[in-house]
């Protein structure tokens, strides 16, 4: 069965896409999932702790996000330009979503910052990304801080008052665009209580770019091509996983960028290497898990990629009927919603 884009529709009231993050991260909405029969419970995310079991591993990704949304005039016309940087490539140099696009030619110099920071447009790619360099004096990521903004998807409408609610408690490693939005329902005291459980954590690496959050824009999925992320996985996670696997324990990932690193590094039997690199891991129905047994998400958007990787881990079926169920019982969507797991 050749699978469309279209089979991943679902109808979504716009009032139900969260607009602001909960006072408090941990009482989220938690809509359990049975990935076999589609049985559905709902609980608050607080209560996640009751689904995990001493010597399980869960799997979080420490990415951080950087301030990745800039704004400049080119240099010649003072016309407004707006950059979102996606990946950092090496050095200063970036690929990156411009708007509009007319306005970075090769060749083109955009000032930022009354001239504090330049970039130099070097080539075009598919998908109308950029690449430039970066010009400065100074320190890049300090001046990025003082000139950036936080680059929430644009479903979000509201300002964000505190920029830390757009970042997960355990963020570590800078470099993505956007958020693992289903690590930001973690208090650190929730993951204390996680870790007095017996429960072991693992840290993964994934700098969340243009690949998760791309729309769709082919009929047949199998035309799709997903947009490199990097990835980090050191020698410490991989043994703690493996270890899990090999005691008969529960790998559960928070979110589908931890899923796809984890799918990316395994081998035919689940067993993972340390190791980093880029990963276009694109997971829809048909495809065959290795590694993980749960996975905590957010509600995503139709005919996404996420709602795709989700269906595969349980079925198309029994998401689209979650979802049915999410927007009578009110649940928030998107990036500051609530969370479901699928076990």
């Amino acid at each position: 069965m050749t699978l469309k884009r279209t089979d991943f529709y679902y109808n979504l009231p716009q009032e139900l896409i969260a607009q602001v993050p909960l006072k408090q991260r941990e009482k989220s909405k938690l809509m359990v999932l049975d990935k076999e029969n589609g049985d559905i419970k709902h609980r608050h995310f607080e209560n996640i702790i009751e689904y995990l079991n001493e010597g399980d591993c869960l799997v979080l990704n420490n990415t951080r996000v950087i301030p990745a949304r800039i704004f400049g005039k080119r240099k010649n016309t003072g016309g407004v330009v707006e950059f979102l940087l996606l990946t950092r490539i090496e050095g200063d140099k970036w690929e990156t979503l411009v708007k509009p696009g007319k306005k970075a030619k090769v060749g083109d110099t955009i000032v930022f910052g009354n001239g504090v920071l330049e970039a130099v447009v070097l080539d075009i790619k598919d998908g109308g990304i950029r690449i430039i360099e970066f010009i400065y004096d100074g320190i890049f990521e300090e001046i990025l801080d003082a000139l950036g903004e936080m680059p929430l998807p644009p479903y979000i409408k509201e300002k964000l008052e505190d920029k830390e609610r757009y970042q997960t408690v355990y963020s570590k490693k800078e470099g993505s665009a956007a958020a693992p939005t289903a690590g930001l329902h973690f208090t650190q005291e929730l993951i204390n209580e996680i870790k007095e459980k017996g429960i072991n954590i693992a840290y993964v690496t994934l700098h969340v770019g243009l690949g998760t959050f791309r729309p769709v824009k082919v009929d047949d999925l199998s035309d799709h091509k997903m947009h490199n992320e990097y990835y980090e996985v050191d020698k410490k996670t991989a043994d703690l996983i493996n270890k899990t696997k090999a005691e008969g324990k529960k790998i559960i990932a928070v979110g589908t960028t931890s899923t796809r690193t984890l799918e990316s590094i395994c081998n035919d039997e689940g067993l993972v290497e340390a190791k980093s690199g880029w990963t276009d891991i694109f997971i829809y129905p048909g495809y065959k898990f290795k590694v993980i047994d749960s996975l905590i998400t957010n509600f995503h958007l139709p005919e996404s990629t996420l709602i795709m990787l989700i269906s595969a881990f349980s079925s198309r079926e029994n998401v689209l009927n979650a979802y049915k169920v999410a927007v009578s019982e009110k649940y928030r969507f998107f990036s500051f919603g609530d969370a479901m797991l699928i076990q």
